[in-house]
């Protein structure tokens, strides 16, 4: 059984900007309404790691162990600022081109993905807030846990989907100046940075 209580805070987890809000809304801008849909796609698949973490048990060792807590963490911090150069040093200009061929699709799933498989912070966040909802005595607790998942991730695949095209609706605009865009990318870019900064500064 889903609760309104599970609904509500699930909303605004994922209504908060994190990571793949920002992946997702960039995406949008830059390359249009499709590839912000492969953006979310990944940023969503890349909680089933956590999931799986939080099933299994991982998820409680890595609370526990600090060095694969900071093994993990550390990694993302890599790659948030990989993600923050790259865009700092894009100089190619936004286009309307809303064509997205395979290779980008694949490459901005496996990016948007590894976005989220290298915050190790979900993991904790599943231990943490999905038992909560579970029904005690329950039966069938793991059949809870895999529907409350499903439910998460729905939700964060539409909103991030909604994030992207709204995005993509001021687009136009961005593309008629230059200077935006210029902005724009180093906006993007500091934000990134500063997540990779407050994951590496955050403790468990």
């Amino acid at each position: 059984m889903i609760s309104i209580e599970f609904l509500i805070t699930s909303l605004i987890v994922v209504l908060v900007p994190g990571t793949g809000v920002i992946f997702t809304v960039s995406t949008g801008l830059v390359q249009g309404r499709k590839a912000c849909v492969f953006a979310a796609l990944g940023c969503t698949a890349g909680i089933l790691p956590h999931l799986m973490a939080t099933i299994l048990g991982l998820a409680a060792i890595m609370h526990t162990s600090a060095l694969a807590y900071q093994t993990l963490k550390y990694a993302g911090v890599a790659y948030l600022f990989y993600i923050a150069y790259a865009t700092w040093r894009d100089k190619s200009a936004f286009t309307i081109d809303e064509k997205s061929s395979t290779k980008t699709a694949v490459g901005l799933v496996a990016k948007a993905f590894l976005l989220n498989i290298l915050n190790p912070k979900l993991t904790i966040f599943f231990l943490a807030f999905l038992p909560q909802f579970v029904q005690p005595g329950s039966p069938e607790p793991l059949s809870q846990l895999l529907l409350l998942s499903a439910t998460f991730m729905a939700m964060t695949f539409i909103i991030f989907v909604i994030y992207g095209f709204l995005a993509h609706a001021f687009r136009m605009t961005v593309i008629e100046s230059p200077r935006v865009q210029i902005w724009l990318r180093r906006g993007f870019a500091a934000a990134f940075a500063s997540l990779g900064a407050n994951l590496a500064l955050t403790e468990k």
